[in-house]
């Protein structure tokens, strides 16, 4: 399909505007017009806003610096910047009429600003050369078009991968359909890095440094890195990267678990914070402002903040204030926005990470654009970065054979975002809300809004939802999280994101289509027609607070230390285990929240927790208990391990 890119003319001088218009559709005629551009017009400031907000094509903006509006004639900046504000990914270029102008242009809007054009001039042709030109330079991927020429080069592969572009396949009578469900295109362009002209992840210089300008240009970041192994690893990078053994951190105990086992890996002294929680539900919230401003008061020696906005469940920090509290004590700002790396292309999810202040940025692209799995982005803004120990951080959890696609896949889920996000995400907002009715409408399942999902400490703290992650009450439909999940699936075919005890998620991305959305409708009518009497549904028991620490995560996790089961002979929590020192993490999931990390002291709270889990929550995953014939057990330090561990002095 060819593109359509509009282009819209804003000046009130209208006679001017015509032969502009004229004569930059000639041109659209004359000469090649490979993006489609055609050319709409707008005569005041509020008339180019509205059109912005209704049109996702408009891909480039050309101001009239003559626009009247204010008296010192500055309305022509004051427009670039409301829609530099607005929707950053637009090309801006400003009619001119002379160098002065320019500089006061520069002066008030230069970030704003694209381009110039001298009105005098009229070089319709060449005006149209240099849109057509920008357009190519948004829109290009550098690294995907590289690994198309190189899959049609159809070079005689001598190097790895030993499938070799996947002959050793072709023909199998026990292995060949991989290869026809693989695909032809996607084997071909699983390379190594052999092939010099597709440059290399760990050292670029070449085509993947492209893309990564490319996309730090898009996310509003001054450097930008591909990430083949997920946020995971991206998280672990960075802890690295900012912290020395025993330097102290702040993190929110909600946080991913790869942010947990980063602690592990860096040696660093955490100060875990609670989340807020909201009990009715069984949903973990962010941390409260007062308690992330008490903590930045109380550890002035932290040199890191990390924070996951948005939730899984959609919940995002009001970051700005958080982000300037943590700056002026000189700590730096990590955001985990894992779960909301599309909000930059759409201004009902603004401000990001980014625009808020924060330092450093991890985003699964793959969970929210067109990216493969695995594949990620580092964001850097930290005006101190060092790149080189950055790299060398990189560069150690990093394959050196990097699976190509996945870098592709970033490069092309860029570009999108860039020259469609906009009208995509602003189509997604609209199927969100009809969804939002729809299941509403069914008596049995109802949407939760931010007032539902808001715990009670966290009610002023400017938290807002992601409209497109809807948290669905289902607690009127007589099921159980396992049968409306089984039903939906087995029944219906749909597949849902995650669930609690009396919660079901679901997940709408720029690929969520008006036929799907009919499909799960359909479904949620039918299994609300069913009329199950309203049940008592089993609830999870609450997570305990945080006890605290014994010593440093890392020390506590290579310790050998023992291993003590969970449960006595009698079936109840093993008194032993209270007092001792933990050296694994602990997570149930869902939710994925640490009930134990290494380093903290278990207490009878903890245990009662963990046994009544082992109990009544069958489905519950239990990440990091060791099994044995059945039976858990907890790994404890022991006593002479715990003696000997130099960190313990820190925290007695």
């Amino acid at each position: 399909m060819k593109p359509v890119s509009r282009v819209l003319v804003v000046s009130d001088d209208v006679t001017w505007q015509a032969e502009v218009m004229a004569g930059l559709g000639a041109a659209a005629v004359r000469l090649e017009n490979p993006f489609g551009l055609t050319f709409v017009a707008a005569n005041t400031t509020a008339e180019t806003m509205d059109l912005l907000a209704r049109d996702g094509e408009v891909q480039v903006v050309l101001v009239d610096r003559q626009l009247k509006g204010t008296a010192n004639g500055e309305a022509a900046a004051q427009l670039a910047n409301r829609i530099s504000d607005f929707r950053p990914e637009i090309s801006l270029y400003v009619f001119l009429q002379n160098d002065d102008e320019r500089a006061l242009v520069e002066e008030l809007a230069s970030h704003a600003v694209d381009g110039y054009f001298y009105r005098d001039e009229a070089d319709f042709n060449g005006w149209f050369r240099i849109l057509v030109a920008e357009l190519a330079d948004k829109s290009a991927t550098p690294f995907y078009d590289k690994l198309k020429q190189y899959v049609r080069m159809a070079k005689d592969s001598w190097h790895t991968p030993g499938h070799s572009g996947g002959d050793s396949l072709k023909g199998s009578p026990w292995v060949g359909d991989f290869h026809d469900f693989a695909g032809e295109h996607l084997l071909r362009a699983d390379l190594s890095v052999s092939v010099p002209m597709l440059d290399s992840l760990l050292h670029p210089t070449g085509v993947i440094a492209e893309a990564q300008m490319l996309a730090a240009k898009a996310f509003g970041a001054r450097k930008t890195y591909f990430a083949t192994n997920g946020t995971s690893t991206s998280n672990k990078v960075i802890f690295q990267t900012l912290l020395a053994p025993g330097d102290k951190l702040l993190l929110d105990r909600n946080c991913h678990k790869s942010v947990h086992h980063g602690v592990i890996l860096s040696g660093a002294r955490p100060v875990y914070l609670d989340s807020s929680i909201n009990r009715q539900y069984g949903i973990f919230g962010p941390v409260p402002k007062a308690t992330i401003f008490r903590a930045i008061e109380e550890n002035p020696d932290a040199r890191v903040l990390i924070l996951t906005s948005c939730t899984y469940d959609g919940l995002r920090y009001d970051l700005k204030p958080i982000i300037e509290a943590a700056h002026e004590r000189g700590i730096k700002v990590i955001v985990d926005e894992a779960w909301y790396g599309f909000a930059r292309f759409h201004p009902a999810f603004r401000p990001t990470a980014l625009e808020s202040g924060a330092d450093y940025v991890t985003q699964s692209t793959h969970k929210i654009l067109s990216a493969f799995s695995q594949a990620s982005m580092i964001h850097v803004n930290d005006p101190r970065f060092d790149e080189h120990l950055f790299r060398e951080n990189f560069n150690m959890h990093a394959s050196t054979s990097p699976q190509y696609n996945l870098i592709a896949s970033l490069d092309v889920a860029r570009k999108q975002a860039v020259m469609e996000g906009y009208r995509l995400l602003d189509r997604t907002l609209k199927l969100a809300q009809e969804l939002r009715e729809k299941i509403n409408s069914t008596g049995a399942f109802r949407v939760l809004e931010l007032e539902d999902l808001l715990p009670e400490d966290v009610r002023e703290d400017g938290i807002q939802l992601d409209p497109t992650k809807l948290t669905v009450d289902f607690s009127q439909s007589g099921f159980t999280a396992d049968e409306l999940q089984q039903a939906l699936f087995e029944r219906y075919n749909i597949q849902v994101e995650k669930s609690t005890f009396n919660t079901i998620t679901l997940l709408l991305t720029i690929g969520t289509t008006r036929s799907k959305l009919s499909r799960l409708y359909d479904a949620m009518l039918r299994l609300a027609k069913e009329n199950r009497p309203a049940r008592a549904l089993g609830r999870m028991p609450e997570i305990p607070r945080f006890t605290r620490l014994a010593c440093l995560p890392r020390d506590a996790f290579y310790e050998a230390g023992e291993r003590l089961p969970l449960l006595d002979d009698d079936g109840r929590p093993n008194p032993a285990l209270s007092g001792r020192v933990c050296c694994d993490q602990i997570v149930p999931y869902p939710p994925g929240i640490p009930v134990l990390v290494p380093g903290q002291v278990i207490d009878d709270t903890i245990l009662a927790y963990l046994a009544r889990l082992q109990k009544t929550q069958k489905t519950i995953e239990m990440h990091g208990l060791a099994e044995d014939g059945g039976e858990f057990y907890l790994r404890v330090l022991r006593p002479d391990e715990w003696a000997e561990l130099p960190s313990r002095a820190l925290f007695n």
